[in-house]
C-alpha cells in the first residue's frame, strides 16, 4: 500500500461515492475484495449513467476519480502490472523487442497487455496537452 493514507490499513470504514437505496452508506472494508465491490459498484453506476445521459462515460476514469474517497490508490497497483509497464517503455524507448524474436514469436499475453498499456499512456498524454501541461 502507499504507506499513508487513512486507508492504507484493512480494516477501516469509508463512506462510498455510490448511493444504494437513495443514501452514500458507510462500509467497513476488511479486504481488498470488498473494495473490489465498491468498484463493481461504480462501474455499474457508470454503465447506467452512460445509457441514461447517451453518452460514452470512460470507466477507467470514473473508478480512478472516485477510488480516493473509499481505498488506498495503490490498491490497483501490482508489482506484475509495473514490471509490464516498465518493460513496455523499455522496448519503445530502445527500439527492442520485449521477447526473443519477431512480432509473431511474441506471446498473446504481451501483445495485448502492450496494447492496453499504449491506450492507457496516450490518454494521459492526451490529457496533460488538453490541460495545457
Amino acid at each position: 500500500m502507499c504507506g499513508g493514507c487513512k486507508f492504507h490499513e484493512f480494516p477501516y470504514e469509508a463512506t462510498i461515492p455510490v448511493k444504494v437505496e437513495d443514501d452514500y452508506p458507510t462500509l467497513t472494508f476488511n479486504s481488498k475484495e470488498d473494495v473490489w465491490d465498491v468498484i463493481r459498484l461504480i462501474i455499474e453506476e457508470t454503465k447506467e449513467s452512460s445509457l441514461q445521459l447517451n453518452k460514452k462515460f470512460d470507466m477507467a476514469t470514473s473508478v480512478k476519480t472516485q477510488l480516493p474517497f473509499f481505498a488506498c490508490n495503490n490498491i490497483m497497483f501490482k508489482k506484475e502490472y509495473q514490471k509490464d509497464v516498465e518493460r513496455y517503455l523499455y522496448c519503445e524507448n530502445f527500439g527492442v523487442p520485449p521477447y526473443r524474436g519477431s512480432y509473431s514469436d511474441q506471446p498473446s499475453k504481451w501483445v495485448q497487455k502492450s496494447y492496453l498499456i499504449k491506450k492507457a499512456l496516450n490518454k494521459i498524454k492526451e490529457k496533460a496537452t488538453s490541460n495545457g501541461e
